[in-house]
């Protein structure tokens, strides 16, 4: 990943944890907690691609499972938002840009709902029976719903911060690879083919150019010396 995406996305990542872990997690809301931590890896796997979402997703995740007062096995997260990154980032059109929201909303809805799946199936391969007891489908329809509410908060701010600089450091590259050819521009006759052909027309015009100047040079000093050997004659008679 660039530096620049890494300073954007730890800071963001840090923050949203703390949000969710202080604020949105003692909120004592029915069903699941609001994820904000997972809207901001679908935000910038959304602008990212599917390496950088899958790599942040990783990150975060382990630090969700680092962080207090976490009570599940460490990894079982960070497995649930590399894979929710990485699909995310699937998404992503060539342009780099949506045209619309409806694909990113649509995004969201399927991380809410592949997130708490995946996450209870995890916890199910690993002994955690706790999303039995709440209920599985309670679960999936408030997390979507808390996920839903929140996004348009989230997701659309933390896409602008990293389409824009994703864009200054573009304008940066832009600005020194015109440079860049503009030099190689100055210097292309020293490589290129045409250059090699136009530098020796010009090296063997001023060989002709040197030659014929010499024979006027020559022909001038010997019109010159007749000159002077018919003047003396005349001085002699």
């Amino acid at each position: 990943m660039r530096i620049n995406r890494i300073l954007l996305s730890a800071p963001l990542v840090v923050v949203a944890l703390v949000i969710q872990v202080t604020i949105l997690a003692r909120l004592q809301l029915p069903g699941a907690v609001p994820d904000l931590l997972l809207l901001v890896v679908v935000a910038l796997a959304l602008v990212y691609g599917h390496v950088g979402g899958a790599l942040i997703g990783f990150f975060a995740g382990l630090l969700a499972d680092l962080a207090p007062p976490s009570d599940h096995a460490i990894g079982r997260y960070a497995l649930v938002l590399c894979v929710i990154g990485y699909a995310a980032g699937l998404t992503r059109p060539d342009s780099g840009r949506h045209r619309s929201a409806t694909l990113p909303l649509l995004v969201v809805i399927g991380a809410a709902i592949g997130s708490t799946l995946m996450y209870a199936g995890v916890g199910a391969l690993v002994g955690d029976t706790a999303a039995r007891h709440v209920g599985i489908v309670g679960l999936l329809l408030s997390a979507t719903l808390y996920d839903l509410l929140l996004a348009p908060f989230t997701v659309p701010l933390v896409m602008a911060l990293a389409r824009k600089t994703d864009s200054d450091l573009l304008a940066g590259e832009g600005s020194g690879s015109t440079s860049g050819s503009a030099g190689d521009a100055g210097y292309g006759w020293l490589t290129t083919g045409t250059g090699l052909k136009a530098s020796r027309g010009a090296m063997k015009s001023l060989r002709t150019g040197a030659g014929i100047g010499t024979q006027r040079g020559g022909l001038l000093g010997k019109s010159a010396r007749d000159k002077v050997g018919r003047i003396k004659g005349v001085k002699r008679l």
